[in-house]
């Protein structure tokens, strides 16, 4: 199969639609892209500003992980502030240092309970550059070249991905850390999800996310058409060998 081309290198509407069609997506590929500033284009996220818990967390949503589920429908922007609430997300997306929620009460709880290990939660993969501004929203819709795609996958799904994808690498939680992987490491990373994500974007419990670097979308996108291809070729050999077994039933 030969490379797909593309009429420009932004031509997302083709691309998300290639993804969603080979790996028959169930939610759609959504877009990440990193501002210095907020662009007055893009509609700013709306939704009321929670309030303040007792050590001072506040956000437009539960944690970074639910503005995923929010950019499947709609196209905005986000303040750091919006993502108060998370700590773990505020790290992983470069919007405050550990030491700056070392000290907030859902970090505590989270070491408390063994969930994480303190001696390792400040080598969790973090964005390197505090954004003044993060975009969201469907791929298919993009104005800015993505700094990462983010894709909802089933086990199915992911198998076609890791063949595609030689050396994908696959992580656990915090599952928002694999943002960072992939803008700051160029590397297509997936995670087979976390508690804290689940139960605040409530993700059903057979997805899980794969996280691939803007940059590397064209080719990664055409590696997973030819896979795609394979596998059907496969399934429908398999499919017609076991026809065998069904004789004398």
């Amino acid at each position: 199969m030969e490379p797909v081309t593309y009429e420009t290198s932004s031509d997302w509407r083709s691309l998300a639609n290639d993804l969603s069609k080979s790996l028959h997506l169930s939610a759609p590929p959504i877009s990440i892209t990193f501002l210095t500033e907020p662009l007055d284009t893009i509609p700013a996220f709306d939704e009321p500003m929670s309030q303040p818990s007792a050590d001072g967390r506040a956000g437009r949503v539960p944690a970074s992980c639910v503005f995923w589920i929010k950019a499947t429908t709609a196209t905005f922007t986000t303040s750091p502030e919006d993502h108060g609430n998370c700590s773990v997300g505020r790290y992983t997306h470069g919007l405050a240092s550990f030491s700056e929620v070392a000290d907030k009460s859902d970090i505590a709880a989270l070491l408390e309970s063994g969930w994480v290990d303190g001696a390792k939660v400040g080598t969790i993969p973090s964005i390197s550059t505090r954004a003044n501004a993060i975009c969201y929203g469907p791929l298919a819709d993009a104005t800015l070249p993505p700094d990462v795609v983010l894709l909802r996958v089933n086990g199915r799904q992911l198998m076609v991905i890791s063949d595609a994808v030689p050396g994908i690498q696959i992580e656990g939680k915090p599952q928002c850390h694999i943002v960072a992987i992939a803008k700051e490491h160029n590397k297509v990373a997936a995670s087979v999800g976390c508690a804290l994500s689940r139960a605040r974007t409530g993700m059903s419990p057979d997805e899980m996310t794969v996280a691939i670097p803007g940059s590397r979308l064209a080719s990664v996108v055409h590696e997973i058409q030819k896979t795609a291809m394979v596998d059907t070729v496969v399934a429908k050999y398999a499919a017609d060998d076991a026809r065998r077994f069904k004789v004398n039933q």
